[in-house]
């Protein structure tokens, strides 16, 4: 078993992986962007090997970008599945090379996942594994039943909960968890009756609710990993967050990994992340700040209101510039009105830290 570590490992280990194939590939996609990965599928194709594509019925804000790579594969000479509607979205992420190799992914095939955000791919030859990734790929392309197969192999909605919850539940001394948003109820209890009983938890990602559990954000790289390591021996490494849309109503795909080796990997790079991160305590109680009065709220609103107008000019001329650089339809990308919205939240969110900590200074 091996770890591929993102965006350290970047496309490489894909790109040899599809190059290795003899006979077959099979490769479950939600998004794509990767020009080097769609040429390596196309090579595979003209030296006589098998690729099969399921892709995603839906992503948010991506259906014509799958339509579309979907007609460049079929011209290819890939096969390609389109997954069914029943669930709110297929989002797991795998490459099975010759029946033999599992690439189980928790990163998308794309620049954002692979190159900018912390990302995880477990690959095993494991034959039972390799064996159930198969079957789970062969009743999504056919849009019929998946048979639940071992707690290893962890699928939503399929045993995911279950799996989990036990997972988590068996904690004796310490929980590190990546996980941009934990929500689901249940799964938060669990948490929270672990640490009353002395279990060490922090969590890199976000927390739903105040739970007094410590919690980082992740802020030089995305975060597009789901992982769970317990005691330091055993992780979990997969698509789906501990929220109920994920693990009732999706096609999320993990696996529970016991090698050393590679859990040992994964709590180095969570040490190193939450070294470098900005890091809170979810507080279940404690001193509360005294709240703005209505009025003195709405004059310092006006005040802001009025300060950051020039900043509107300001975006509006860098945006402007980017479009000229690059060709207005860039900005047509969700992404990029995403990434515009977060560089000026992050700015601004900073700015008022700053301004909060100096003002603690003058009173102190």
């Amino acid at each position: 078993m091996k770890l591929i570590i993102q965006p350290d490992d970047g496309p490489g280990p894909l790109l040899s992986a599809i190059k290795s194939a003899k006979k077959s590939l099979q490769i479950a996609i939600f998004r794509f962007d990767r020009s080097d990965i769609e040429e390596a599928l196309k090579a595979a194709v003209a030296d006589g090997v098998k690729v099969t594509a399921l892709v995603a019925d839906v992503n948010r804000g991506g259906e014509k970008k799958l339509r579309q790579l979907e007609t460049r594969f079929l011209e290819a000479g890939i096969t390609v599945a389109r997954t069914a509607d029943d669930l709110v979205r297929y989002h797991d992420k795998l490459i099975i090379v010759d029946r033999r190799t599992l690439f189980m992914l928790s990163f998308n095939f794309t620049h954002m996942d692979i190159e900018h955000s912390r990302g995880f791919g477990i690959v095993t030859r494991n034959g039972a594994l390799v064996q159930e990734a198969l079957q789970l790929f062969d009743a999504d392309c056919a849009r019929r039943p998946y048979t639940v197969g071992p707690d290893t192999f962890v699928v939503s909605p399929a045993n995911s909960r279950k799996v989990l919850r036990s997972f988590l539940k068996r904690a004796k001394k310490q929980l590190l968890v990546y996980d941009p948003q934990i929500s689901d109820r249940d799964m938060i209890r669990i948490l929270q009756e672990r640490a009353k009983a002395g279990v060490e938890i922090r969590v890199i990602g976000k927390i739903s609710d105040r739970t007094g559990i410590a919690v980082h954000k992740l802020t030089r790289l995305g975060l597009h990993t789901r992982t769970i390591i317990r005691d330091g021996r055993q992780a979990f490494v997969g698509s789906q967050s501990l929220r109920a849309v994920e693990l009732d109503s999706r096609r999320e795909l993990g696996l529970i990994v016991r090698e050393l080796k590679v859990v040992r990997k994964v709590v180095a790079t969570f040490e190193s992340d939450w070294s470098t991160t900005n890091g809170h305590e979810e507080k279940l109680t404690g001193e509360q700040p005294a709240p703005v009065q209505k009025e003195e709220a709405e004059k310092v609103i006006a005040s802001l209101v009025e300060e950051l107008h020039p900043v509107a000019d300001t975006v509006r001329k860098a945006v402007k510039k980017v479009a000229t650089q690059n060709g207005g339809e860039i900005l047509q990308d969700k992404m990029v009105k995403s990434t515009v919205k977060k560089v000026v939240k992050k700015a601004v969110k900073q700015a008022v830290k700053e301004v909060a900590r100096e003002s603690g200074k003058n009173k102190a």
